[in-house]
């Protein structure tokens, strides 16, 4: 499953930020997955707990923001959602398009908890 190798790239840079902020437990943890970014965000939301055990990140809430497929018409001009599988303007058919979007797998925010939230 890469999606384990993701969800552990992923703890680590939380853990980094974590040691910078001098911070001892994320609470939520804010990721974008585009489209053809080639991760499932299911297999992720599986994934993340089995790589946060043991670190800051153990019992933080994940969670996902998708990014739809979005391409630019050099045709029409139009900027549309896609089918990644069908690289033609959705407004007008045409083949000239480029992506402009749903590729990102992006870390967007991880909230800490602070001295106050951390007693039982």
């Amino acid at each position: 499953m890469h999606e384990l190798s993701l969800a552990e790239a992923l703890v680590e840079e939380i853990e980094r930020i974590a040691a910078r902020e001098n911070a001892l437990r994320a609470l939520r943890v804010t990721l974008r997955v585009g489209a053809l970014s080639g991760a499932d965000p299911e297999a992720l939301r599986f994934a993340f707990p089995v790589a946060a055990e043991g670190t800051v990140a153990a019992g933080a809430e994940l969670a996902i923001e998708t990014e739809p497929f979005r391409v630019r018409c050099a045709a029409c001009g139009a900027e549309t959602e896609a089918d990644p599988l069908d690289v033609r303007c959705p407004a007008c058919g045409a083949t000239t398009v480029e992506a402009v979007g749903g590729a990102d797998l992006a870390l967007r925010a991880v909230e800490f908890a602070v001295d106050s939230e951390m007693a039982p």
